[in-house]
């Protein structure tokens, strides 16, 4: 009798794994064979908690695969820097403190903190920063600074956006490069009504704008360009007339916008500047050498949040500067090379190392913005199951959102999609899976795959 009671189950999962293969089978060929379809390219892996398959679809082919590229990126982060790992932001100064005159420079540095000043947590904010900066100048004795007013940037390389990803993504709030002091997540609002100006969420530094906005259309249909350290800024494209709306950009030069916010605070508050204004690369950009931020004589350090609270922000809003930041960071920590280059190859050598094929894995930056990521299915699941097993695993599963009922990162580029998650059907099976839909025209991708995975509910 118990012997035919473990038949009759084993029978009963292999149907159930059959008829729910079989479903899975049918919707993607009815997805396929529409017309939206026709030039559509698909990769698709599911397989149970244990790892078993239970229905591919080219899951070895590699594709444009959007944000779900951040799988990779915070998986490896909390694995190789710890859950508990924290940037730090200080002050120093070179000289002498007399009298309350600092005979020297002042130096504000950090190793790149990409929440610094960011508005996601109500202990973080610009004002909470700059109070307890302040604060910590009061307190060293400082009352004027003959010297000059530094922003040491100088942790990463120069290079703030990796080389793939689209000059028309760039300027925009999404295209945020990282630099070695990040502020205000990189991001700027401008509140326009119609095609004119109104307002901006704070003063940008000497950036001359060409506005080519023209108002047309019921939605934002405007782009913002702006470049790395230059002071040229355009936005052209559509805005609805008649009413005001709320555009994000790139920050041009968060360093430099960091220092200037800072001389303003310390002025405001009986604390004067003899000299310059300026940051590590401004200088090296105007052919000058400036020393770096001295070790000795600190004065104030500010940390971040724990890097599982980043990771819940970098997943669930899918924040890019926190994927290119923590690229970079994984590079200087364990290869002491803060490149991009060097970031994607040790992310690569990351997810070899645990068993998934490196021609699966063509990556080129940490947050999938750029299209020449080219990852497979079937890559993504075998991430999926490895962070499953680890002691990191609920801070990275908290990250992900909740959309049409499953529990899953999404990603979005030009005509493409990607889902990838966890799942546990009514019957109680738990699933893992990828989908990655490239070169799907017209209607809508969402509800394609949508209608898909809905055979795992």
């Amino acid at each position: 009798m118990k012997q035919l009671f473990i038949i009759f189950i084993l029978f009963s999962q292999t149907y159930f794994s059959q008829s729910v293969s079989d479903h899975l089978d049918k919707s993607v060929k009815e997805m396929l064979s529409t017309s939206n379809a026709l030039s559509a390219n698909l990769s698709f892996y599911i397989s149970d908690e244990n790892g078993n398959l239970v229905y591919e679809y080219n899951g070895n082919k590699g594709l444009s695969t959007a944000s779900t590229q951040k799988i990779f990126t915070s998986a490896a982060a909390l694995e190789t820097l710890g859950k508990n790992y924290q940037f730090k932001t200080t002050a120093s100064y070179s000289g002498k403190i007399s009298n309350g005159i600092l005979d020297g420079d002042f130096y504000i540095t950090s190793n790149g903190d990409p929440t610094l000043g960011s508005w996601r947590w109500e202990n973080y904010k610009p004002e909470n920063f700059k109070q307890q900066l302040l604060e910590a100048i009061k307190k060293s004795g400082i009352k004027k600074i003959s010297g000059n007013l530094i922003v040491d940037d100088s942790y990463f390389d120069f290079q703030s956006t990796p080389g793939g990803w689209p000059w028309n993504d760039l300027g925009n709030y999404y295209g945020a490069g990282t630099f070695g002091v990040n502020w205000r997540e990189n991001q700027f609002d401008i509140h326009i009504n119609g095609n004119q100006f109104k307002s901006f969420s704070y003063d940008l530094n000497q950036v001359n704008w060409i506005n080519e906005l023209k108002t047309g259309g019921n939605s934002d249909k405007s782009l913002i360009f702006t470049a790395p350290h230059s002071e040229t800024a355009m936005i052209n494209g559509t805005l609805p007339a008649g009413k005001i709306t709320t555009v994000s950009g790139a920050t041009p030069n968060p360093p430099m916008q960091l220092a200037v916010e800072i001389k303003k605070l310390l002025e405001e508050n009986g604390v004067s500047i003899s000299g310059r204004t300026t940051t590590y690369y401004n200088e090296k950009i105007a052919g000058k050498s400036i020393s770096k931020a001295p070790t000795q004589n600190q004065i104030f350090e500010y940390k971040s949040p724990t890097l599982d609270k980043i990771v819940y922000w970098f997943l669930r809003k899918s924040i890019n500067l926190y994927g290119e930041t923590l690229i970079k960071t994984m590079a200087k920590e364990k290869r002491n090379n803060p490149s991009f280059e060097t970031g994607v190859d040790f992310l690569k050598d990351f997810w070899k190392s645990k068993g998934i094929n490196p021609m699966m894995i063509n990556f080129a930056d940490g947050s999938g913005l750029s299209p020449q990521n080219y990852v497979s299915a079937k890559a993504q699941v075998q991430a999926l199951l490895y962070a499953k097993k680890q002691n990191w695993f609920d801070a990275f599963y908290e990250g992900f959102p909740t959309q049409n009922g499953i529990k899953m990162k999404s990603g979005t580029i030009k005509d493409s999609k990607s889902f990838a998650g966890y799942q546990t059907s009514k019957s109680g099976k738990n699933y893992v899976f990828s989908i990655i839909l490239n070169n799907y025209q017209g209607g809508s991708i969402s509800n394609a795959l949508f209608k898909i995975l809905d055979n795992l509910k």
